[in-house]
């Protein structure tokens, strides 16, 4: 089933070419049926490349979503036209008022920067603060985990020595929760990130952590509920994602490691394994099926009514 989008999204064609199915809002608005509302904050420097990420994992479901793309109205974008923004992005604070089935939360590069430092801080407070009875579940991925487990939980990220970049095999821990049927154990996810998050950490507030590693902590955490749901990695990225963030990093004379388990025999100049995907599509259609679409109340108003 199709991905509701907005007309004229360029990720439009980049998915298309791929056989994606997507779904206009002037085609959707034919169909008398409810899709499953998707918020999407995008904090992400290279928003296209998120977009196309994310929808392609959203896609690959038989429920239909209507997709709404937010942005930090309060916060200039440095790599996306203002003009896209206008055209494809809803101003955070102008959705307050609405409620939403689901909502991700991406990751963003002010990972070395204190909460309250980050100029958009206060209106992305507001949001979460909004999603708790407005939204019935919510999927935070990379510095987007390490916002919500500090707005809600009190948990600050912890730095490390060197960054943590590369695609690292995880152990799931057995606790029960449909987010992970059908994964291996071991499974394989992309990292990249200069904290990470201890798993003793998150059980102390109640949360279950799934799955993690020694070298990666706590990866994959929930709530018993799964009203929030939090990824440290970023099993949306493209094979060559981290190749472009290494290379970029090397070109700015940063001292960087090289990133783990990605090229073929550590030699950059191979084209990286890509052995994440399956997985990465598994997790997003668990999550939408089990935790979004079969426990999401059909009328959204009762959302209101939920702690």
């Amino acid at each position: 089933m199709p991905v509701n989008v907005p007309d004229g999204l360029p990720a439009i064609d980049i998915l298309r070419k791929e056989n994606v199915f997507l779904m206009t809002e002037r085609r959707a608005e034919s169909q008398d049926i409810r899709p499953l509302k998707i918020a999407i904050v995008n904090l992400m420097p290279t928003k296209v490349a998120t977009e196309a990420q994310l929808l392609r994992l959203l896609s690959n479901t038989p429920l239909q979503i209507h997709v709404t793309f937010i942005a930090m109205g309060g916060h200039v974008s440095k790599n996306t036209s203002a003009a896209h923004l206008e055209a494809f992005y809803r101003d955070s604070r102008t959705v307050l008022g609405e409620r939403y089935d689901g909502l991700i939360v991406t990751g963003a590069p002010v990972e070395t920067i204190p909460f309250e430092q980050v100029d958009y801080w206060s209106e992305l407070s507001s949001l979460l603060d909004w999603a708790q009875q407005h939204v019935y579940s919510t999927l935070f991925i990379c510095w987007g985990v390490n916002a919500g487990l500090y707005h809600y939980h009190g948990i600050d990220r912890r730095p490390v020595q060197k960054k943590i970049s590369g695609v690292f095999p995880l152990e799931t821990y057995g606790v029960e929760s449909r987010l992970l049927l059908g994964f291996d154990n071991p499974f394989f996810m992309p990292q990249s990130r200069y904290t990470t998050v201890l798993r003793e950490d998150v059980e102390k507030v109640g949360l279950r952590v799934l799955a993690g590693s020694p070298e990666a902590g706590a990866v994959i955490m929930a709530g018993k509920d799964h009203r929030q749901v939090y990824v440290t990695g970023h099993m949306e990225y493209d094979v060559d994602t981290l190749d472009k963030e290494y290379k970029r990093d090397i070109a700015a004379g940063l001292d960087i490691a090289m990133p783990v388990n990605y090229y073929p025999d550590d030699d950059p100049t191979k084209a990286p394994l890509l052995r994440w995907k399956t997985y990465a599509h598994q997790f997003f259609a668990n999550w939408l099926n089990y935790y979004v679409y079969q426990e999401t109340p059909f009328d959204l108003r009762s959302l209101d009514s939920l702690t």
